[in-house]
């Protein structure tokens, strides 16, 4: 596998430190959330629910502090006690964008999917048609298991993208249903009633829904599976279907697969009658294991540039099959404060939030074989757990003016 990563690494002469106030990665990835649109009403999102997908093109990291100023090679710094060499400087979004989450109208609730793409002239297909796309472009999406469709998507000129925003609504009485803002959207085909791409619904993975069953193993099929990832596969054309930005005909590959876990998102849940020995019963949700059915889980394997628990290095497949632990932490983050998007090259890393709420960026830092790389962010509430992998970018900030609270344990890289 070619493993693509950091696209540019900034040197940090000696006895200099960057300036993170100045054109911070993870304030421009709130931005993006920012100015994120939604085809109606806010009253009609689970805002806590709404999860972001930010592919990107283009990363810049920051370079080793000194004396290994010099060593510009993320797959060579081996120091572990250098944080600087982690840290993001910049990074550059691709043409597309996505946001899923829980919608509700009335009584009904259901998942929706917004997919949209760049509408300027600096977007792939706006060069490849020589700056003559029109009001809409075509879209080829394939949603998990569901077959490929093609979709009309029209430009918005609010947010100067093209975007459509999918509902797994089954009724047809949508349209009626809304207010001003999602008519209109309605009306020029930004937002469809797509219930065989889109479907399910939040009490599918309810305690008492699952009466014991695991809940890996249940509604397979929900676009917001609390466990499992969603894969998102497309292509753009203009509205001849003559000219694609569509990787070459590969299509381009993404998947909502953040680890989160919690009392809402773990994967079994049931009763111990005298846990342990002792009297009554316990229950439990079983968040990440390596027992039975999730052996695996928390292991991963290992690059020939990766450093193992032990600080090795070596050719060949390398598996570790256990979580490495080196530092268990308590953190308190003030308001309005961040910890900045940075990579781990090796070491996973687990954050449990106890108290607060904030968002949690998680991106992939090299371009895996089966998902280009994006930065997915989602909000994290007290009891969420959300586990690292290794290679893995991640941030969080708190934009609340209270204090927010973590305990985090991991591995150093």
């Amino acid at each position: 596998m070619r493993i693509v990563h950091a696209d540019s690494v900034v040197k940090v002469d000696p006895g200099k430190t960057p300036n993170y106030d100045e054109d911070n990665s993870l304030v421009a990835l709130m931005r993006l959330i920012e100015g994120t649109h939604l085809a109606v009403e806010r009253e009609h999102y689970l805002h806590e629910t709404l999860q972001y997908l930010f592919p990107f093109e283009s990363l810049t990291l920051y370079g080793p502090s000194s004396p290994q100023s010099d060593m510009t090679d993320p797959m060579r710094q081996d120091d572990k006690g250098d944080f600087q060499k982690q840290n993001v400087k910049d990074f550059r979004t691709a043409d597309t964008s996505l946001v899923r989450g829980w919608v509700t109208l009335g009584e009904w609730a259901g998942p929706f999917l917004r997919v949209s793409y760049r509408g300027g002239p600096d977007s792939v297909l706006s060069r490849r048609t020589d700056h003559q796309l029109g009001d809409s472009v075509w879209l080829w999406l394939k949603v998990g298991g569901a077959p490929g469709q093609f979709l009309t998507v029209p430009y918005n000129p609010d947010s100067h993208r093209y975007e459509v925003e999918l509902w797994g609504y089954a009724q047809p009485d949508l349209r009626e249903k809304l207010g001003p803002r999602g008519r209109a959207a309605f009306d020029r085909g930004e937002l469809l009633p797509r219930n065989e791409l889109v479907h399910g619904h939040p009490d599918d993975f309810s305690r008492e829904r699952l009466d014991g069953q695991r809940v890996h193993e249940a509604s397979l099929d929900s676009s917001m599976h609390p466990v499992l990832p969603l894969q998102v596969e497309l292509a753009w054309s203009d509205a001849s279907r003559r000219v694609w930005d569509s990787q070459d005909g590969a299509n381009y590959h993404y998947a909502f697969n953040m680890v989160v876990r919690g009392w809402n998102n773990y994967l079994a849940v049931g009763l111990s009658e005298s846990p342990h020995g002792g009297i009554g019963q316990l229950e439990y949700r079983t968040l990440l294991s390596n027992y039975g059915a999730f052996r695996g889980e928390l292991g991963r394997t290992l690059e020939p540039w990766n450093l193992d628990a032990f600080g090795r290095k070596g050719e060949g497949s390398r598996r570790e099959d256990f979580l490495a632990v080196e530092y268990m932490d308590l953190h308190i983050l003030r308001g309005k404060s961040g910890i900045g998007l940075h990579r781990h090259r090796d070491n996973q890393e687990a954050f449990l939030m106890m108290e607060g709420r904030g968002y949690m960026a998680v991106g992939d830092w090299c371009k895996l074989p089966d998902r280009e790389r994006c930065i997915e962010v989602r909000q994290m509430r007290a009891g969420h757990l959300a586990l690292l992998k290794g290679g893995q970018l991640h941030g969080l900030m708190n934009p609340a003016d209270e204090d927010l609270q973590l305990f985090m344990f991991g591995g150093y890289d």
